[in-house]
């Protein structure tokens, strides 16, 4: 199910999306864990700082109850051109990634991934709704509701995840 802006206290725990092999998850099985959703690109200038230091976080606090949920995009400047299962390769065999990559979605636009809907729709950043670049970061909190909006440029390791 989508989310509209009008109902902001809908849970991201309500929505379903597809992993990297087109299967539906349910996104209602990370209640109770921290989230950090972040949209991902391989050929991106930040590319190297963000995934180095989301594998790094996510070793630090996976067993605190963190989950990173990468949803791989390439809406801006076509820096993630290639398939799902590519960008997933990337990460994990570059950058050790063992957490979540889904399928490729788009953030901005007419065809926006409802949990990007409910994202943006949440907290907004610098560009009003609109997501500004590669690595924006949202931080969910055990209930599925955003904490917090990070920019492309917030190291991962400066988001204080656990309280």
């Amino acid at each position: 199910m989508g989310a509209s802006p009008s109902v902001p206290d809908k849970s991201i725990h309500d929505f379903t999306v597809k992993d990297r092999k087109g299967s539906d998850v349910e996104l209602g099985i990370y209640k109770g864990k921290v989230l950090l959703v972040v949209n991902v690109a391989s050929k991106c200038g930040l590319t190297d700082a963000n995934y180095t230091q989301l594998t790094q976080l996510y070793s630090k606090y996976k067993s605190k109850g963190l989950e990173i949920l990468a949803f791989p995009c390439n809406q801006f400047l076509r820096q993630e051109p290639g398939t799902t299962e590519d960008a997933a390769n990337f990460a994990c065999t570059r950058y050790k990634a063992d957490y979540p990559i889904f399928r490729k979605i788009h953030v901005n636009g007419t065809h926006t991934a409802p949990v990007y809907k409910f994202l943006k729709s949440s907290k907004s950043g610098f560009l009003g709704s609109r997501i500004k670049w590669n690595f924006t970061k949202f931080l969910v909190d055990k209930d599925g509701h955003v904490l917090q909006r990070y920019s492309p440029t917030t190291p991962p390791l400066s988001i204080e995840v656990i309280s």
